[in-house]
């Protein structure tokens, strides 16, 4: 039996991650980008699919870990009959090859450990050729090659490479995994307390630039700091998170690939970098997103890889039996060739914010907005799948509608504010259509509420965002209305869920079975909603009630079962960490990040 989602800790180069178990077993590691075959998919199988293990032989009484002060650098400690020993797990930021460094100390006795390393190439599917060369143990198939260095004897057992060894009080013993294309040369060896020391002052650089002093300033840096290990730093794009298939529901199909970056994340990730004081971060950011939407409007997709690849299809492992029986495990994403129409709102919006907040104007960028305001005058008419990407019919979605209505008032600011040039005349018209349409067809009079769609009777938490981005004011009976409605039928326990999935509305809506936990981002969008209608007290006690969902670790994912208490789908989740910092910046007397302009009537 896997441990539970919240059971696991991140480590990671800034191009790909690992898991690591609370007992310091890797079970998660994709050599050697985030989207790459993983080696290590015990997480999503048993250990026969490939993990790293490090433990105390004759068992523990009790077991703790740590980050590293305002570091991804990991420590696991072990107390034994024997004495008490630590495993320090890191990735340093990539050289010339991708590493993972474990090192062994014992703080107090004699504790003999045992290393058991199983390497499982393509999602745990190739059992590799191991040789030794020259004191380096080498594992080879296909196009993939690791190195594994120690001054621990290694022996073979079972498929396996195991490691038994004696640790003694002030001792540290080091191991050392490399990656490396099987047609190369294994790298050079890496000094391990020399990387330890790169690493440590790297993320305490790093973290040291924040800007953001005041509430839940330790909750916000190690957020930060997960979404930047979250970020492949050869190209800006962050991923929506290092995992693929960690299910919303135990044991149920809703299991995605969420290894690639969407551009929903755009302005979140804009204004989490840029009010923490990063605009390095957020010019890149910004320049990856540029790179990747290239092309004709008409072909913007909803996600690309972290290098701006378009082709994500998505197949099935059918090998791993998925995360507690949860299956089918799924590689790529099929959501990337949907129609979402938000998304024109959401790269348009972030354009605006980058400016807004002092980034450089760029003519290519003011171009794209062009060209995608052109297509949008008449694409903006039709139905889609929307922002929770389903696989049912298209619809005429509330939520997509609004984010197109952004996206024409977005380029209307960038002419007043920026003073650019385009047809401003006719992008008033049209938003002033969408809104119209909008409040006629996407509210239900009857309920006094915003709907899903057009004609539908059913809430959505995507409408939490009407007085987010500013399409009505909070404080507007419509909004009002729209907010207690979903406090009181899409709330559970505080917990906001997406949409109703109940038997009745499956097929019609999502085109999925099964049921999903609490969506947490939704949750967070609930407190910005109680702070802008003055319900402080409300949002303050929501959001302390969401950060303890955290695991120790400061981590979370992009789901909750309030029933079973315990974290579900992918883990840990760009978005839900981006919702965190920047609910955190309005309830800490910030200009409240979500509003981005004033509204109209």
């Amino acid at each position: 039996m896997t441990w539970a989602i919240e059971d696991y800790g991140l480590i990671g180069d800034l191009q790909t991650a690992a898991l690591v178990s609370r007992d310091a077993t890797i079970d998660w590691l994709c050599f050697p980008r985030f989207d790459s075959g993983a080696c290590f998919a015990a997480l999503l199988g048993d250990e026969e699919n490939g993990r790293w293990a490090m433990q105390p032989v004759s068992g523990w009484r009790s077991l703790s870990r740590r980050y590293w002060h305002d570091t991804l650098v990991l420590e696991t400690v072990f107390e034994t009959d024997d004495g008490l020993v630590r495993v320090i797990d890191f990735m340093p930021p990539r050289g010339e090859a991708p590493d993972v460094v474990r090192i062994v100390e014992a703080l107090r006795g004699t504790v003999r450990m045992r290393s058991e390393l199983v390497i499982r190439f393509d999602y745990g599917s190739i059992v590799p050729w191991v040789r030794n060369v020259d004191g380096t143990r080498l594992a080879i198939a296909g196009p993939d090659a690791v190195a594994f260095r120690t001054p621990v004897p290694l022996r073979g057992e079972n498929m396996r490479t195991v490691g038994e060894f004696d640790v003694a009080e002030g001792e540290r013993v080091p191991f050392v995994l490399t990656w490396y294309r099987s047609h190369e040369d294994p790298p050079r060896a890496i000094e391990a307390e020399h990387a330890l020391r790169d690493t440590e002052d790297f993320w305490r650089d790093w973290a040291a630039q924040c800007e953001h002093m005041h509430e839940w300033h330790d909750d916000v840096h190690r957020s930060l700091l997960t979404l930047k290990a979250l970020t492949f730093a050869p190209t800006g794009g962050i991923v929506a998170a290092p995992t693929t298939s960690l299910p919303e529901r135990i044991g149920g199909p809703r299991n995605w690939d969420y290894r690639f970056c969407w551009l929903r994340d755009a302005t979140l990730m804009l204004l989490a970098m840029l009010h923490a004081g990063y605009t390095d971060e957020a010019r890149r950011w910004r320049t990856w997103l540029l790179r990747a939407v290239a092309g004709d409007p008409a072909d913007l997709q909803i996600m690309y890889g972290v290098a701006g690849e378009r082709r994500l299809m998505e197949w099935e492992a059918d090998w791993l039996p998925g995360y507690r029986g949860s299956s089918p495990v799924r590689i790529g994403n099929a959501a990337s060739d949907q129609l979402q129409l938000d998304v024109y709102g959401e790269v348009i919006d972030t354009l605006f914010q980058g400016r807004e907040h002092g980034l450089e104007p760029l003519t290519e960028a003011w171009s794209l907005v062009v060209k995608m305001l052109e297509w949008l005058e008449t694409g903006w008419r039709q139905p889609d799948e929307g922002i929770w990407e389903v696989r049912g019919p298209r619809r005429h979605f509330t939520h997509s509608k609004v984010m197109a209505w952004v996206a024409f008032d977005r380029g209307i600011k960038l002419v007043e504010v920026f003073e650019r040039e385009g047809p401003v005349a006719r992008w008033r018209e049209l938003r002033d259509e969408i809104h119209d349409e909008v409040c006629r067809n996407g509210f239900d009079a009857e309920r006094g509420s915003f709907v899903q769609s057009y004609g539908s009777k059913e809430l959505d938490a995507s409408l939490l965002m009407i007085p987010l981005v500013g399409f009505l004011p909070p404080d507007d009976p419509r909004v009002v209305g729209t907010l207690a409605a979903i406090e009181r039928e899409l709330t559970h326990d505080e917990f906001v869920d997406r949409y109703e999935t109940a038997e009745s509305q499956l097929n019609a809506v999502d085109g999925i079975a099964g049921d999903e936990g609490a969506f947490l981002p939704c949750s967070f969008w609930l407190v910005d909603n109680l702070f802008l209608q003055g319900r402080e007290d409300e949002a303050r006690a929501l959001f302390e009630r969401l950060l303890a969902l955290r695991n120790d670790l400061g981590l979370i994912s992009e789901e909750y079962d309030p029933v079973n208490g315990c974290m579900l789908g992918n883990f840990p989740q760009a978005f839900t960490h981006l919702a965190l910092v920047n609910s955190a910046f309005a309830l800490s007397g910030h200009l409240h990040p979500s509003v981005r302009h004033e509204a109209i009537s």
